[in-house]
């Protein structure tokens, strides 16, 4: 994959323009508004909001859940050939995989994802944690255990990590502005 270089690792090109740039390669007819553009160093995920089906006012909570399942399984046939066009020339551009979903009403769908290998040496304790999520029927492996662990922490430090985020952001606004030495 080409990148720069930064901190001993390579890094894909800078993607702070994805957003926009997908919304603008995307027809305007597919989203009731502008994608959820989501971008990582290893992935961007572009999830759409489609608009509600109509239904009788005297429709229950379970067939409003399944028109809007049904909305989202038709966009996801219907756009299958152009997401897969789209795609190729978002990873081209970016250098990242690029994963779809829809939301529709209070249903979100992600057709597809990408699973980054993450390599990390734990110790005994922490092993245990896992393989006790594992034993308790929780999650099937410890990689499964450890995403689970990711996502309780990530939901329960969500404040404080979207400070760090934007941190991050104001160090690495200062290095592109800093002094080209190279």
């Amino acid at each position: 994959m080409r990148g720069h270089w930064t901190g001993g690792r390579a890094e894909p090109r800078p993607a702070a323009d994805a957003a926009a740039w997908v919304t603008g390669v995307l027809p305007d007819d597919w989203y009731a508004g502008p994608p959820r553009v989501t971008v990582d160093r290893d992935e961007i995920i572009i999830v759409g909001q489609l608009p509600a089906p109509t239904l009788a006012a005297e429709a229950s909570p379970a067939d409003r859940a399944a028109a809007e399942a049904g909305r989202i399984a038709r966009h996801r046939e219907q756009t299958r050939d152009q997401r897969i066009r789209f795609a190729r020339q978002i990873e081209h551009r970016y250098q990242r995989k690029v994963s779809w979903g829809a939301a529709c009403g209070g249903r979100r769908e992600l057709f597809t994802t990408h699973s980054a290998p993450v390599m990390t040496r734990l110790r005994q304790p922490e092993r245990q944690v896992l393989d006790t999520l594992v034993d308790a029927g929780v999650a099937r492996s410890r990689s499964e255990a450890l995403a689970w662990c990711v996502r309780l922490v990530g939901q329960h430090t969500e404040p404080w990590l979207a400070q760090l985020r934007q941190a991050m952001g104001a160090v690495d606004e200062l290095r592109r502005r800093g002094p080209d030495v190279g």
